[in-house]
């Protein structure tokens, strides 16, 4: 069955992609949770405007990411934690703790999810933490944990 995609669907295909998938799948899945339209005669317009409509916004996301990325990137990010007297943290430092330290410092708002730590911080000191602002900016900061 062809059906015209409203939203991004992964492993199917991005917003205004015509794609051919399985009747019930589609039935059953896309739908009723208002992912997919059947496609039809006019869908190839409404298609191809939501195409551009979806590239338009993927571009202006792109600017505010490379725009963040420029102010996170030369900043050192202060993060406080509760720690013992030998440098251990009561815990560790999650996504939440970094994004809040950089809103309350830099005043930007970023997701949680584009934080990627590859190690559990669990200890004082100056790390690197990668941010996945978009698909395309990808940035590295330094993170600097004290104890509170």
């Amino acid at each position: 069955m062809k059906v015209l995609l409203r939203t991004d669907v992964e492993g199917i295909g991005r917003k205004g992609d015509i794609c051919d998938v399985a009747a019930g799948y589609a039935r059953n899945y896309l739908m009723p949770r208002g992912l997919a339209l059947r496609a039809s005669r006019g869908a190839q317009r409404q298609a191809e405007a939501m195409q551009r409509a979806a590239m338009k916004a993927r571009a202006e996301s792109q600017l505010e990411a490379e725009a963040i990325a420029q102010r996170l990137a030369p900043t050192e990010i202060n993060v406080i934690a509760k720690a013992t007297d030998t440098g251990n943290l009561y815990g560790s430092v999650t996504p939440a703790l970094i994004v809040d330290a950089i809103a309350e410092q830099l005043g930007v708002t970023v997701d949680p999810k584009s934080v990627i730590i590859k190690n559990p911080i669990r200890e004082l000191g100056i790390y690197t933490v990668n941010f996945q602002l978009h698909e395309e900016v990808n940035v590295p900061a330094t993170i600097s944990v004290t104890a509170e």
